[in-house]
């Protein structure tokens, strides 16, 4: 369902899963800094959104998921994943509980996979899982920039609102100036944040894309119960050097053009294909920008190259993660 909010001035829709949501509103840099000055929020309506209710939720989700669960404070949004027995990312979401009912959102589109998946998986748990797309709408607010980490505000990974949907627009007018798609996804990508589907494929372990603890997006505890695929997170933990790492790429500018999502990633010395593009986006101050997965043994000082581009790169996940826990 198109966002309300494409009737706002100088609004211009995205396109593929985030055609629904407006891409900017006419000044993508100034949207950029708006909200790297902590100002403004951005219109995700287009994401989806379940709900689990009942008295065991929390406990049965903490058995499920990556996310340490139980006992979780009302208000304290989480990321938590779901994994594969081998340990590949197969669902990813957002979520917060209210003491009543845990509430969570996933990409669009995702949606009704992962509440098929958590059906599935009920037994007999007093849970209640049930999708709340229609109802209510995701959006984003940058949190204040306060003085010491007024050096390079858009690292803050924000916060969350979900706002009933047939009260967007008030919340709007409310919560201004609105920020585009675009902006969001150029912070989003120059803080090294992975977005799953995008930045992610089907063999994604969480080790290669930065989200064990240590990052505000980390969607993985280490010190908790068994879930399925942890065997895999834990041995490359302890062991490290996970197969494939994420990093951003600073793009040449040379050219008006991006490289779309799945783009061979080029070591041009050897003449090799060394990985895959994800997110790409135009930063305020640093340009053309992405996040790509490459393999591990891939030098972090080598110019790489993307459709001819020259490419470098900055570390988001070290390539030797894990080896000091040997030291």
């Amino acid at each position: 369902m198109n966002s309300p909010l494409l009737s706002l001035p100088g609004a211009v829709a995205g396109d593929g899963i985030d055609a629904a949501v407006a891409a900017h509103y006419g000044s993508l840099y100034g949207e950029q800094r708006e909200l790297a000055r902590g100002e403004g929020f951005v219109d995700l309506s287009h994401r989806d959104v379940l709900a689990v209710a009942g008295p065991d939720r929390l406990t049965w989700l903490h058995s499920l998921t990556t996310q340490h669960l139980e006992g979780i404070e009302p208000g304290v949004w989480v990321n938590a994943l779901v994994l594969s027995p081998q340990g590949h990312i197969e669902h990813a979401f957002a979520g917060v509980d209210d003491g009543e009912t845990f509430r969570a959102h996933t990409e669009p589109g995702r949606g009704a996979a992962l509440i098929d998946f958590l059906d599935r998986m009920r037994f007999m748990m007093r849970v209640e899982v049930s999708d709340l797309t229609s109802e209510l709408a995701v959006c984003w607010r940058p949190s204040a920039v306060v003085e010491e980490a007024a050096q390079r505000p858009s690292r803050d990974p924000g916060r969350y609102d979900l706002v009933p949907r047939d009260q967007l627009s008030k919340y709007a007018e409310a919560a201004g100036p609105a920020a585009g798609l675009w902006a969001f996804e150029a912070l989003r990508i120059e803080r090294g944040e992975p977005r799953f589907g995008i930045d992610t494929d089907e063999r994604t372990i969480p080790n290669e894309v930065g989200l064990l603890p240590g990052q505000e997006w980390s969607a993985v505890h280490l010190d908790k119960g068994c879930y399925r695929g942890q065997e895999t997170v834990a041995r490359v933990h302890n062991l490290g050097r996970p197969p494939r790492r994420l990093t951003l790429l600073h793009l040449d500018g040379s050219e008006n053009r991006l490289p779309a999502v799945g783009t061979d990633v080029v070591e041009p010395s050897a003449g090799r294909t060394v990985g895959r593009v994800g997110s790409s986006g135009r930063h305020h101050e640093l340009g053309p920008i992405a996040l790509a997965l490459v393999k591990r043994n891939t030098g972090a000082d080598l110019q790489l190259e993307v459709e001819g581009l020259p490419a470098t790169q900055e570390l988001v996940v070290d390539p030797e993660v894990g080896l000091h826990l040997r030291r």
